[in-house]
């Protein structure tokens, strides 16, 4: 066994399914993950592509619908976003809004890669997503994403904006045709705010993105591990809660940093590939140079990853709509309520390029007071804690890399509420276990991400907010590549992609809300590939999704096999 010093762990894993090396070893090159499919592969009718997720609740009441935008997106890349103005829906009978539903339909056919794009509004990222691969015959998709908490926002005049790079030629011959539509159901006459006060949804969202114009996403491009992207802001000085919302996506050289190999590693073996900075990622997110929180993301896999005809019709999860990510900054709120600039930054440990981030600055505002203030009672941020562990002969052997860490904050915040003390506590912990044969032909990466965050917000004598979230990444990812002449392969891929999360929420004396979500999906995938080429595979999928919460049960089960459905079951009754 040979223990790697730490300061050599640095991105570097998929690349052994990724890259040619100058020695005798193979490890697999990075198109391999990205292979084109032959439209002959397809389906003769369109494919509706979908991700599962329990449906959104809304209340019998009809929605006022209004249509954002319909938009051809053909040649996009490195041009400036769609734009276009966006009034609230003042001619709906009711502005008593229970719930807010973002829809987009999306059609294309053709030959084209995947694409990941944006949504925004008045620079607040509402949605972000990834493109279904279209086939010859067509395909077509929709998601639907609750944009409730962004009310505040939705209530007022801004620009929309949509950036969805895509390369059009004789090649890539797909267009997505696209149309985005906003629903506002209004409440039921016995609905109320659910909290109100401290718990209803907040009264200022901050853009903390990228300013137009651009020729691309209002997203933030960290290239690499040392690379800082940051913005300036100010807050009202009569805020007493803040949430920043961070959405985080990776792409091109780490789009499968769970793969990479150690730095070291490449160098003993005198492989003749870039580094890759081994298999652990975190994106760090400072206040004032200050570190704030840090975000451990969910391994989303795009659908044209690792086996295109796995998310075919059944995508990957969180494919369709990225998970974002809250960090708590009421504690610092008496750090920045002095009616100053201050700023966030993005970072990402390890980072090869390029990995797309922004954020959102949800606030509270006390309309009773003119002024709040607080103060930052502790903040502690526990040294990064790296194991690097391998039993390696040559190429082949055995990875395992370990990493824990913790942040936690206390501060206090005086307002009309009255003198309210928040404690948050994110709790991180990240194994990956790497085993490589076959002269890095064969690779199987084992991984769990653990990632528990809470927020307790008391009075003296009462509990103001309690919110415990408990989120368990697993990945299961076997590939193996086997060499079969004349620029012919075929890639054998055993995965298996999982999001967990127990919730529990009480806000005061408005009741306790919990919330569980099991998600799971097992691919099996065989591809023949000539010249970065798919000319014949198979994709084998399926899920089962299970959420349960103090009013509602969504239970799927759902398998594939080439665009065609196996198995689908769903239900709406609880367990007991």
């Amino acid at each position: 066994m040979t223990a790697f010093p730490l300061i050599l762990l640095l991105p570097l894993s998929l690349f052994l399914l990724n890259h040619s090396l100058s020695t005798a070893a193979n490890i697999h090159k990075k198109g391999h993950f990205r292979p084109k499919l032959k439209t002959h592969l397809a389906k003769t009718n369109i494919t509706t592509v979908f991700e599962v997720a329990k449906p959104i609740q809304v209340p019998r009441t009809k929605p006022c619908s209004y249509l954002l935008l319909q938009h051809d997106f053909g040649y996009t890349y490195g041009l400036p976003p769609v734009l276009a103005n966006y009034t609230p829906p003042s001619d709906c009978p009711c502005q008593n809004f229970a719930k807010i539903v973002l829809q987009w339909e999306a059609k294309c056919n053709g030959t084209q890669f995947d694409r990941i794009f944006g949504v925004w509004l008045g620079g607040v990222e509402l949605l972000r997503s990834c493109t279904a691969e279209p086939t010859a015959t067509g395909i077509a998709w929709t998601v639907k994403k609750d944009i409730t908490r962004y009310y505040s926002l939705l209530m007022s005049n801004q620009t929309l904006a949509v950036y969805l790079g895509n390369i059009v030629s004789n090649v890539y011959t797909g267009v997505y045709h696209v149309k985005l539509t906003v629903h506002f159901y209004p409440a039921e006459e016995s609905s109320g705010n659910s909290f109100g006060g401290y718990g209803s949804w907040a009264d200022l969202i901050l853009p903390i993105s990228r300013n137009l114009p651009l020729n691309d996403g209002l997203w933030f491009e960290v290239e690499n591990s040392t690379d800082i992207e940051s913005k300036k802001f100010m807050i009202p000085r009569n805020a007493y809660r803040a949430v920043l919302e961070v959405y985080v996506s990776y792409h091109n050289d780490d789009e499968f940093w769970y793969t990479h190999l150690p730095n070291n590693f490449i160098t003993a073996n005198n492989l003749s590939i870039p580094p890759e900075n081994g298999a652990f990622r975190e994106v760090v997110v400072t206040l004032d140079s200050v570190e704030l929180g840090v975000v451990w993301p969910f391994t989303v896999i795009y659908t044209g990853g690792i086996n295109p005809l796995l998310w075919r019709p059944i995508t990957g999860i969180g494919s369709f709509d990225l998970p974002s990510y809250d960090i708590e900054v009421t504690p610092f709120l008496g750090t920045i309520l002095d009616g100053k600039t201050h700023e966030f930054a993005f970072s990402v440990t390890n980072a090869l390029n390029v990995w797309y981030i922004d954020a959102n600055l949800h606030v509270w505002l006390d309309r009773k007071r003119v002024k709040t203030k607080g103060h930052l009672l502790k903040h502690y941020v526990s040294p990064v804690v790296v194991t690097l562990v391998s039993n390696l002969t040559g190429i082949n052997g055995k990875i395992l890399t370990t990493v824990n860490k913790s942040v936690s904050s206390v501060g206090w915040v005086k307002s009309s509420h009255g003198k309210i003390t928040t404690n948050s506590t994110q709790r991180f912990n990240f194994s990956n276990f790497m085993v490589l044969r076959e002269d890095g032909n064969l690779q199987i990466v084992n991984q769990t991400i653990n990632f528990n965050d809470s927020v307790h917000a008391k009075l003296p004598s009462s509990s103001v907010l309690s919110i415990k979230s408990s989120k368990r990444f697993p990945l299961y990812l076997y590939t193996d590549e086997v060499d079969k002449g004349n620029e012919t392969f075929l890639l054998v891929t055993n995965l298996t992609l999982g999001y967990n999360e127990k919730k529990r929420v009480k806000a005061g004396d408005f009741g306790l809300f919990d919330s569980s979500l099991k998600n799971l999906q097992n691919g099996l995938g065989v591809l023949l590939v000539a010249n970065n080429s798919v000319v014949a595979g198979i994709g084998n999928t399926q899920e089962v999704y299970r959420y349960d919460d103090s009013t509602f049960c969504y239970f799927r089960n759902v398998s594939s096999s080439n665009y065609t459905i196996l198995y689908d079951k769903e239900g709406k009754s609880c367990r007991k």
